[in-house]
C-alpha cells in the first residue's frame, strides 16, 4: 500500500517513518518548502531520539519521501493520513480546526479511485463526519472513506510507542476500510497487539479521554504531594502504595511542577469546550485543567521562597526548560511560567537544556543561556532543577557546592535524596517528601 501523510510535524513525521519501516511507500507532504529542503538533507526539524536514523535508513530503502506537491502524493496513494496541527483557538478552549478542514479540501482534490482517508490529528468529537461533509461538497465523485486512528505516542519515546503499541485505536465503519488499516498494521497484528475497531466518534473521543485521564492522574498526585507536605507523609511511598494496585496502575504518578506539552493541555481544553457546547460538563476536567495551571505559577513561589524570600538581585541556575525530557518541545512548558515570574521578581536567569534552548531562546527573552549545567550554576544564588535529564540525576555535587554562592537546589522533579543532600551539605527542597524519614 502507498500512503500519503499530509503535514511533517511530530505525529506527521514519526507516523510515516515508522509506517516505512513496517514496508509501506509514504510520502509525507508539508507547504512548509523550507522544512521539506531540510528533510531532504536528512535534518530532523524535531528533536526525538532515533528518529534521524529512522528517516534516513528508510529514504535510503526508497521508502519514504518528502515533497510539498499535496496532489501528486494523493493521487496515487491507497490511504491520506491527516496529521496536521490542531491548536487551541484564541479565546478559548476549542481546537483549531482550519488545517484539518484545508487539507481535507485538498485532499478531496487530488483523489483518483477508492481512497481512505484517516484523521491521525487528535480532533474533537465530530471532526470526522464533517471531514467526510467537506470532502463530499468539494467532490460528490469521489470514492472515499472517513477513518480515525488516534496517535498515542509520547514524546521522548514515540518510535518504541509506534512500534509497541498498547493498543491500535480505529474508527472505521465500512468493510472497505476497516480491511485497509487491517493491511496498514499487518506488522502489529502479527505480535498480537490489541486492535480495535470502533465508530468514528468512539475513536476520537478514545483519544481525549485517554489523555485527560492521565492529565487528572498526574494533577491527583500533585495535590497528594501538597498534602504530604503539610501532614509529614512521603509522597513516593504514597504512590508506590496506591499504584501497586492493578486497578489504579503505577504510571503517571510523580509528583512536580504540572504537565505541559502539546497533547494534555490542548486535549484538556478541547475536551472540557466540547462537553459545555453538548450540557455535558466535565466538572472533574475543569478542575484539572485550573489546578493545572495554578501550579506552574506556585512553582516560582516555591522557589522564590527557598531564596529567602526575595530574589531581587539573586541569580537563580535553572535546570531544564523543556515541559519533559528527550525531546525540544516548549510548548506549556512549566518552565514558561517560572523563568518569567523569577525575572519579574528582579532575579537573574541562568539555564541550561540539553535540547531546549533554541526554542527557548524565542519565547524567554533576557535569560542567560549556558553550555552546561554547571556553567548555569557558576555563582548562582540558588539551583532549581525544573526538568529530569539523565545528565541532570548524576551531577558532581561537590563541583556544584563549589559552584554556587551557597549549596541550596530545589528540585521540582525528585531526582535525588533528601538524606543524600543534606549528607553531601546541601540546603535541599523536594516535592512531598520530608527532609528526615520517618
Amino acid at each position: 500500500m502507498r500512503i500519503a501523510m499530509i503535514g511533517t510535524g511530530y505525529v506527521g513525521l514519526v507516523s510515516g517513518a515508522c509506517f516505512s519501516e513496517f514496508g509501506t511507500e509514504v510520502v509525507c507532504v508539508d507547504k512548509d518548502s523550507s522544512k521539506i529542503e531540510r528533510l531532504h538533507r536528512n535534518e530532523i526539524p524535531i528533536y526525538e531520539p532515533g528518529l534521524d536514523d529512522l528517516v534516513a535508513r528508510n529514504v535510503e530503502a526508497g521508502r519514504l519521501s518528502f515533497t510539498t506537491d499535496l496532489k501528486a502524493a494523493v493521487k496515487d496513494a491507497d490511504a491520506v493520513f491527516i496529521a496536521v496541527g490542531t491548536p487551541t483557538r484564541r479565546g478559548g478552549g476549542h481546537a483549531d480546526l482550519s488545517y484539518v478542514y484545508a487539507a481535507a479540501r485538498e485532499i478531496a482534490e487530488a483523489i483518483e479511485g477508492y481512497t481512505v482517508i484517516v484523521t491521525k490529528s487528535t480532533v474533537p468529537v465530530g471532526t470526522g463526519r464533517e471531514v467526510e461533509r467537506v470532502i463530499r461538497e468539494t467532490r460528490p465523485d469521489a470514492d472515499f472513506d472517513v477513518v480515525s486512528n488516534p496517535e498515542f505516542l509520547r514524546e521522548g519515546s514515540a518510535i518504541e510507542d509506534f512500534m509497541r503499541p498498547d493498543r491500535v485505536v480505529i474508527g472505521a465503519e465500512t468493510d472497505r476500510s476497516r480491511e485497509a488499516m487491517r493491511q496498514l498494521y499487518r506488522a502489529l497484528f502479527l505480535i498480537e497487539t490489541p486492535i480495535m475497531f470502533t465508530s468514528l466518534e468512539t475513536s476520537e473521543l478514545t483519544k481525549y479521554a485517554a489523555n485527560t485521564f492521565l492529565a487528572m492522574k498526574i494533577t491527583f498526585i500533585n495535590e497528594i504531594a501538597d498534602l504530604c507536605e503539610k501532614v509529614g507523609a512521603n509522597v513516593h511511598d504514597v504512590a508506590k502504595g496506591i499504584g501497586l494496585d492493578g486497578r489504579i496502575g503505577k504510571k503517571f504518578l510523580h509528583p512536580g511542577p504540572g504537565y505541559g506539552g502539546s497533547c494534555f493541555p490542548k486535549d484538556t481544553m478541547a475536551l472540557v469546550q466540547t462537553a459545555q457546547d453538548v450540557g455535558a460538563p466535565l466538572r472533574i476536567i475543569e478542575t484539572v485543567v485550573d489546578i493545572n495551571a495554578k501550579r506552574k505559577r506556585q512553582m516560582a513561589d516555591r522557589i522564590i521562597a527557598f531564596a529567602g524570600g526575595d530574589v531581587a538581585g539573586k541569580t537563580i541556575a535553572v535546570l531544564g526548560l523543556t515541559f519533559k525530557p528527550n525531546t525540544d518541545d516548549m510548548r506549556d512548558s512549566p518552565s514558561l511560567d517560572i523563568v518569567p515570574a523569577l525575572q519579574a521578581a528582579g532575579a537573574t536567569v541562568r539555564a541550561f537544556d540539553p535540547e531546549g534552548m533554541h526554542e527557548a531562546a524565542r519565547l524567554l527573552p533576557g535569560v542567560v543561556y549556558c553550555k552546561d549545567a554547571y556553567e548555569a550554576m557558576d555563582g548562582a544564588d540558588v539551583a532549581a532543577l525544573v526538568t529530569e535529564w539523565n545528565q541532570f540525576r548524576n551531577l558532581n555535587l561537590a563541583k556544584v557546592k563549589a559552584l554556587l554562592k551557597e549549596p541550596a537546589l530545589i528540585d521540582l522533579r525528585n531526582v535525588y535524596s533528601p538524606q543524600d543532600m543534606a549528607a553531601a551539605g546541601f540546603r535541599y527542597e523536594s516535592i512531598g517528601r520530608p527532609v528526615k524519614p520517618r
